[in-house]
């Protein structure tokens, strides 16, 4: 028998490693720089066609992604392509918003309802595929919250390179304001940045339960799949933009647990950042029927938050997570024009977020 278990263990033991490494957390940080970043023409892969439910039928066109064909991509310092959608107004900018979007979604989709009403002011609009959504190669795999960070921070510099001497301010939504915050912490060549319901939802805005289970999995499963919405949540009352997410080819609907573990540790470090938050003026923008990040989550995190004369939190008690794409939308986008032409103009939405933090 010793000379079939010599070669019968080892085989075993390499299966078994081969497995667990099968299983591992997964994540796709930047690589080292090959190359100074760049703003570059870019065609979008095709999408697959859907197959027809009978033989005779030709294929079902593919679906298409939401928002403008992105034309052009920031290329990274590493090679990685993120594909770049602009909305532009009918006259010359006279402002400019880089957008970063949430989780699960993509800079064509996000915009959609809010990039309009800011070109109307005068505001031209850009919005990017960050790293593991979108069209961005290994969609869905955590590329670490330090290089979300890296590419806003670059993606910035681009922006404000192509339009000298126009004011620059950087808008995150959700996980896309977590990444502007710690984005912020450092010097970007912005006039401002914008947090709308940022994800400051980390392990201690948690159930200890909660957190620790979740851990669990991620070391036990990681690769298992979930929804990527809680079921019974709704992000918006806008709900054509709901059904369109839900369609879109290229927005997350399950989610690896490594990526949800991911995302947890970026909260946690969002979270820790926001006081430092940000070497520029800036706005917080807040929903009163959030779900998503609930109101007495946010409401806890920024009562702790010391007093600064360049931050400003509104508020508004009808808004929900996703505040540009809500009925609201038009009173929201009307304060972030407002902040941008003046930021100590008076607005009523601060007035009820001192209500509201008290």
């Amino acid at each position: 028998m010793l000379p079939f278990q010599t070669v019968r263990v080892p085989a075993l033991l390499t299966a078994a490693l081969l497995a667990l490494a099968a299983c591992a957390p997964q994540s796709r940080p930047a690589g080292p720089a090959i190359r100074a970043a760049a703003i570059e023409p870019y065609s979008p892969p095709p999408q697959p066609q859907r197959p027809s439910l009978w033989a005779w039928e030709p294929p079902r066109p593919p679906p298409q992604p939401a928002g403008p064909a992105p034309a052009e991509a920031l290329t990274m310092q590493d090679g990685t392509r993120l594909a770049l959608r602009v909305w532009a107004p009918t006259g010359p900018p006279r402002a400019v918003v880089l957008a970063l979007h949430g989780f699960g979604d993509h800079g064509g989709n996000s915009l959609i309802e809010g990039a309009p009403l800011l070109n109307a002011a005068g505001v031209q609009v850009y919005g990017y595929d960050q790293r593991g959504f979108g069209y961005s190669s290994h969609r869905g795999i955590w590329p670490g919250m330090d290089t979300l960070v890296g590419d806003a921070r670059a993606a910035a510099a681009l922006i404000a390179a192509r339009h000298p001497g126009l004011p620059l301010y950087l808008l995150g939504e959700s996980l896309g304001a977590s990444v502007a915050l710690l984005a912020g912490t450092g010097p970007l060549p912005v006039r401002g940045i914008i947090l709308s319901a940022p994800a400051v939802m980390g392990r201690r805005q948690l159930p200890a339960v909660v957190s620790a289970a979740i851990d669990g999995l991620v070391w036990l499963m990681p690769a298992m799949a979930m929804q990527a919405s809680a079921g019974g949540l709704a992000a918006s009352d806008n709900r054509a933009a709901l059904e369109r997410f839900g369609r879109d080819p290229l927005t997350l609907r399950e989610v690896r647990l490594d990526l949800v573990g991911g995302v947890l540790d970026g909260m946690d470090a969002a979270v820790a950042a926001l006081p430092q938050c940000c070497t520029v003026p800036t706005l917080i923008l807040t929903g009163g029927q959030d779900q998503v990040v609930p109101t007495r989550i946010a409401r806890q995190v920024l009562r702790a938050l010391p007093p600064r004369a360049d931050r400003r939190i509104l508020h508004y008690p009808d808004g929900w997570h996703l505040l540009l794409r809500d009925a609201i939308r038009p009173r929201v986008a009307a304060d972030i024009i407002a902040w941008m032409d003046d930021q100590q103009a008076p607005l009523a939405a601060e007035m009820a977020a001192r209500a509201w933090l008290r």
